[in-house]
């Protein structure tokens, strides 16, 4: 962890399972405990923080901001922009502001945050084990501070990916964050069929998950790619290769992929729905 980050004062505007994640990977990451802040509209997933990690609740966003060198803006993407309204000009030019909403584009968040340096970040749900997949933008791409603060905020939810414009903010969001939804539901498939044959469903889910977490683990650590991994375990004419011939008859890719456009275009909706 960045020494001078250890120095910060960290504010956190919302006490969801996200800012719940990144407060624990910043306080095992090293940093100090006193110079977390808090604010939630409701008070019990605060004194939970406090009890768990000792940090400091505050009553008022506009407090946290007078306090914090970095606001993590970490309410529901439709609470957001209501949350900024009054608060708007209490940013300075020194103030990082980080939005981990989905659907607000960075043009939005210029509007309703005046002065501040700004990123926006997504992380994806297994950013809550430190597995995460996390895509940052920022506004200005010549910060490099900013990059850097960034970068250490987030790396002990994962790996942590720069992006350049919205359309790759984007298509990162649905690959990543909406593609672990995807992996869940080919799991679910593999889980059901392997129940249908006679294994308990215990059984069919470590079987399911032992399957994926492998291919993954072997896919991250080979030198070759996915394609030649695959190779190696299909025999021409063989069971595996009779399997792929399905898939691919069914064009199980063309579905995919009108599934990852799907998710696009209800982002974009989402985007001009948030007032």
């Amino acid at each position: 962890m960045n020494p001078f980050l250890k120095s910060q004062k960290i504010g956190f505007l919302g006490a969801g399972n996200m800012a719940q994640a990144m407060i624990k990977g910043l306080v095992e990451g090293g940093i100090p405990s006193k110079n977390i802040y808090v604010t939630n509209r409701t008070p019990g997933k605060l004194q939970k923080l406090q009890e768990s990690f000792g940090v400091n609740p505050v009553s008022s966003n506009n407090e946290l901001i007078d306090i914090c060198d970095i606001v993590i803006l970490a309410v529901k993407p439709q609470d957001l922009l209501a949350a900024l309204e009054p608060v708007s000009r209490a940013f300075d030019d020194n103030t990082i502001v980080i939005s981990v909403a989905a659907g607000i584009r960075m043009e939005k968040l210029e509007r309703y945050i005046h002065g501040a340096r700004l990123a926006r970040v997504m992380p994806n749900t297994p950013s809550l084990i430190g597995r995460g997949l996390i895509g940052y933008l920022l506004n200005d791409d010549d910060d490099n501070a900013l990059d850097s603060t960034v970068e250490d905020l987030f790396t002990p939810l994962g790996r942590v990916i720069k992006v350049f414009d919205e359309d790759q903010f984007e298509a990162l969001m649905i690959s990543c964050s909406s593609g672990t939804g995807f992996v869940f539901e080919m799991m679910m498939y593999w889980q059901d069929w392997i129940e249908e044959h006679g294994f308990s469903p215990e059984e069919a889910r470590l079987m399911t998950i032992e399957t994926f977490v492998g291919a993954s683990l072997l896919a991250s650590q080979a030198q070759e790619g996915v394609e030649d991994l695959q190779a190696k375990v299909t025999s021409k004419k063989g069971v595996t290769a009779a399997g792929l011939q399905s898939m691919r008859e069914l064009e199980i890719e063309r579905a995919l992929r009108i599934s990852f456009e799907k998710a696009a275009m209800r982002n974009k909706e989402m985007a001009r729905e948030i007032k």
